[in-house]
């Protein structure tokens, strides 16, 4: 991703990103002044700093960490983080659960709040009539909301991850250092976009005292989150469609972009390519790019579409070269039913203010 590159163009400065997740804590080095507790709606007020797990704090700081105190720094360093706490399935206390908003209640604050981004780095395999009137809503604020595809199990082929696959969310899907799509990474039509997602760093727990190495695609739509940032601060009136629109028109592929593929939908995110041309052309502000898919009429691409080839076999490398981080980015999540955001953590990373690169997929409507 060439980070530091972008960073010259881009920090994300002047755009709040909202993490609907466990809560996220604002005092660790690396999420010192970034964490907006003002900005979150009063009816989605409890326990959003209070992080039952760590997730969430993970993903705000893949997302705009500082990397102080040699912590991680997120691609997006001069964002904001807008904290919502959601019931996730990991809490114990009947209290806590009971006061602790549902996902659908998560994605409606998020909507209501000044985030222009919403993140939904986690995932269940059932749908419900509450979360998809949410999305709509928040759709209809004018937000980009990207989610994770979900990090497959044993048993869990052919499985549809929620909230990715509603119409009017980006689904991302997770790739290695090389631009491959990783074993674990679900697959199917509500794939949108790719980011990276192996290996990343994330809190080990909530003392908050290390970081451990994880893998999952919660941490490639952190990472596709983080990279929308840095794309609509350097063109802050460009619209939710037109953010996106240059994303998946700079995505890289080796396949026709009319025909994505089912484990790295349109390809892997590389918003260097949106950020070094000042004058690229965004195309229409009210055409949703990925209406296809949303069960509406698709518009013409803003750029040209990359060399077209057939989709890519599952562990098969995309656009290689592209797309490879460099530094740090963790994830524990991902998803399968009711809803995880757990993942494996394997022994400790030393991370001192690193940047790493994550991919996301494309989703489609259910």
């Amino acid at each position: 991703m060439q980070a530091p590159e972008m960073w010259k163009v881009s920090t994300g400065k002047g755009i709040k990103v909202a993490v609907v997740d466990t809560g996220v804590n604002p005092d660790t080095p690396s999420l010192k002044g970034q964490v907006l507790t003002q900005d979150v709606p009063q009816s989605a007020s409890y326990g959003a700093t209070k992080d039952y797990q760590g997730h969430g704090t993970t993903m705000a700081e893949l997302i705009a960490g500082t990397g102080h105190g040699g912590g991680i720094k997120g691609l997006a360093p001069d964002a904001k983080i807008i904290p919502l706490r959601i019931y996730l399935g990991t809490l114990k206390d009947p209290a806590e659960k009971k006061l602790t908003q549902s996902p659908a209640a998560g994605i409606r604050a998020a909507a209501d709040s000044d985030a222009k981004i919403v993140n939904l780095s986690y995932g269940g395999g059932t749908p419900t009539p509450a979360e998809a009137d949410a999305v709509k809503y928040a759709v209809s604020k004018g937000k980009l909301l990207f989610a994770a595809t979900g990090n497959q199990e044993a048993t869990s082929e052919g499985l549809i991850e929620f909230p990715a696959a509603y119409p009017g969310v980006v689904g991302v899907s997770a790739a290695d250092e090389k631009g491959t799509v990783t074993h674990f990474s679900q697959s199917g039509s509500y794939v949108d976009l790719a980011s990276p997602g192996l290996n990343t760093p994330a809190w080990c727990d909530t003392t908050f005292q290390k970081y451990c190495n994880a893998s999952g695609t919660s941490a490639a739509s952190a990472i596709a989150s983080a990279s929308a940032a840095l794309i609509w601060s350097a063109h802050p009136t460009w619209t939710a469609d037109q953010v996106l629109r240059t994303m998946i028109d700079t995505a890289g592929r080796s396949w026709d972009k009319n025909t994505p593929s089912k484990y790295l939908g349109y390809g892997l995110i590389r918003p260097r390519l949106v950020l070094e041309k000042a004058d690229i052309n965004p195309g229409p502000a009210d055409v949703d790019p990925l209406a296809k898919e949303n069960g509406g009429s698709g518009a013409p691409p803003a750029t040209p579409a990359a060399p077209s080839s057939s989709p890519p076999a599952k562990g098969e490398a995309v656009a290689k070269g592209e797309g490879q981080g460099e530094g740090t980015g963790g994830a524990k999540g991902g998803g399968s039913t009711p809803w995880v955001v757990g993942g494996v953590l394997v022994g400790l990373v030393v991370i001192g203010g690193g940047v790493f690169a994550v991919l996301r997929t494309r989703r489609r409507g259910a």
